[in-house]
């Protein structure tokens, strides 16, 4: 695959993408391309044949937003449907900041996990697992404990802090359907 300058107005936004594009870390590449554009060479948006963003759609409106009118891009015209989906997911399993909702009605949580990305099936999860009794007279509350890897910690607290309130209120936010 051989990388080509295309012009922004022929690369269509992906629009089942389930990655979040979060306004801080747009407004950070958006800067980073201006102050280093040579980046994009070493990690050019890759199409499929329709023009339409496997990887890259938050570079692409970083581009745009930063002004640029071409940028480079690999198509990845080799790929099945199927290598297409594992590559948009694959691409930001690192990283990525996910709209669940699309993953969970779009994607097939078994596919998401070959494809190393953490996804919960609540049919084979024990939720007492989760909860502790406080039965003493002050607090009389019940608790959820959560446990996470050193490495995956950072990007909880990372997401939790995409919302505002207290821990409770947050975690009930989220738990909301």
């Amino acid at each position: 695959m051989k990388t080509t300058l295309t012009k922004l107005t022929k690369i269509k936004r992906n629009p089942n993408n389930p990655r979040v594009i979060v306004d801080e870390k747009l407004e950070r590449l958006v800067n980073s391309i201006r102050n280093f554009p040579e980046m994009l060479e070493i990690r050019p948006i890759v199409v499929n044949d329709d023009m339409v963003v496997l990887g890259g759609n938050m570079r692409l409106r970083a581009c745009k937003e930063a002004g640029l009118k071409e940028v480079p891009v690999i198509k990845a015209s080799n790929l099945t449907d199927e290598q297409q989906q594992e590559f948009i997911i694959k691409d930001n399993v690192g990283t990525g900041d996910w709209d669940w909702n699309i993953l969970s009605t779009e994607w097939d949580s078994d596919l998401l996990d070959s494809f190393g990305l953490i996804t919960w099936n609540g049919s084979d999860v024990d939720l007492d697992d989760f909860f502790e009794d406080d039965t003493s007279e002050k607090n009389n509350v019940n608790k959820i404990v959560l446990e996470y890897t050193d490495e995956e910690y950072p990007r909880i607290i990372e997401l939790f802090g995409l919302h505002q309130g207290t821990k409770e209120s947050v975690v009930w936010d989220l738990l909301q359907p």
